[in-house]
């Protein structure tokens, strides 16, 4: 097996933030296809907090559509960072984080 250097972008954001009247994770898959990323993957989660401390459940129905919303991407280290600017004013209380990992092609 080959592997090469890549780096994974992660915007969490929640699921009820909007840019546009659309939703931002949306919106950063779409930024990201137009970039040429090589992909990117919407992950909803199910229970989460973050600035405020407050936590949001799927089992609490009141607080069902604050959950949390990663958007992952991986590819080559140089066009991540060539796509970040792509983020600006899109991404205001969110997280992004960028990883070191290594692509396999089997």
């Amino acid at each position: 097996m080959k592997t090469e250097p890549a780096l994974r972008l992660t915007v969490v954001v929640t699921e009820t933030d909007v840019w546009r009247h659309r939703p931002v994770y949306s919106e950063i898959v779409r930024r990201a296809h137009d970039a040429g990323l090589a992909g990117a993957s919407v992950f909803r989660g199910i229970e989460g907090f973050g600035a405020s401390s407050t936590i949001h459940t799927e089992r609490m129905l009141s607080l069902s559509e604050e959950l949390p919303v990663a958007v992952v991407m991986v590819d080559a280290p140089e066009r991540v960072r060539a796509f970040l600017p792509r983020l600006t004013g899109l991404v205001d209380a969110g997280l992004v984080t960028l990883e070191d990992t290594e692509v396999i092609h089997a």
